[in-house]
């Protein structure tokens, strides 16, 4: 019996350090704009050096990992690019920043009274706060030398993948690919970015949060738009559709593959 107990404790020493490994490979940062403060974790690909020429990658957490810890942020995807492999296979430089708990990425007002949540999007009022300072610290990562402008993507789930598509609204040239993963946005905004940002778009039909109509409305307007996005839906899925999304093989390479200029 103390053996077992014994051995716990080190399973449980082990996997504590496993995950310190990769979460430590994320630097602590802050970005201040006065009285307003915006908390990521940025990695830099193994050997980085500013005689480089890396892709950029943004990742708009979900609204349950809002805050001001800068960790909680890393719990969904954060260890989708830090394992050795994927850093080798695609050196990039990842950032996540962290939603304050009383904010939104999306200017949108959010009925909690009834599930699936009812969603009324009003991009027209302005970014929210955070959304703008991610906007601001995106501005300021790409114009480093180091980075490659025609390599920039976007990737982000629930509250981070309404993020995603109100970003693409807002900067409809910067991004080279982006994948929104059960999330929603104002249809009538698609038009700036159909023709230029290749998206993946992914969506649990059995979603109880977000409806998968939100996904599905994004994918109609896109389509009349002329663009010709990827759209998974998947039938087993509740709202935790990032997990099988992230185990998709070829989510990263497609990702990769991208760069400003090419077409859906």
């Amino acid at each position: 019996m103390k053996m077992k107990y014994f051995f716990s404790l080190g399973f449980l020493f082990v996997s504590v350090f496993v995950s310190a490994q990769w979460q430590s490979k994320y630097k602590s940062e802050t970005l201040i704009d006065g009285n307003d403060t915006l908390r990521y974790r940025i990695m830099y690909p193994k050997n980085f050096n500013e005689e480089g020429n890396f892709p950029v990658v943004l990742f708009l957490h979900g609204a349950g990992e809002r805050g001001d810890d800068n960790a909680s942020q890393l719990i969904h995807g954060g260890k989708l690019f830090a394992t050795d492999y994927l850093q080798e296979k695609f050196p990039a430089i990842v950032i996540f920043p962290q939603c304050p708990k009383d904010s939104y990425w999306s200017k949108v007002d959010v009925d909690r009274n009834t599930y699936p949540l009812t969603l009324d999007f009003k991009y027209g009022e302005g970014p929210t706060k955070p959304l703008q300072m991610v906007m601001d610290l995106l501005e300021n990562t790409i114009g480093e030398p180091y980075t490659n402008d025609d390599q920039v993507y976007l990737m982000g789930l629930s509250m981070g993948g309404m993020g995603t598509f109100e970003l693409l609204s807002r900067k409809p040239e910067m991004f080279a690919a982006a994948i929104p993963i059960c999330g929603g946005g104002d249809p009538n905004t698609v038009t700036a970015y159909a023709k230029s940002t290749p998206l993946w778009i992914f969506h649990g039909a059995k979603d109880n949060v977000v409806n998968p109509d939100q996904s599905i409305e994004m994918v109609t307007a896109l389509l009349k738009a002329g663009a010709y996005p990827k759209f998974t839906i998947y039938d087993f899925a509740n709202h935790n559709s990032w997990d099988p999304a992230f185990a998709e093989p070829d989510l990263l390479p497609w990702l990769f593959s991208h760069k400003k200029g090419t077409t859906n």
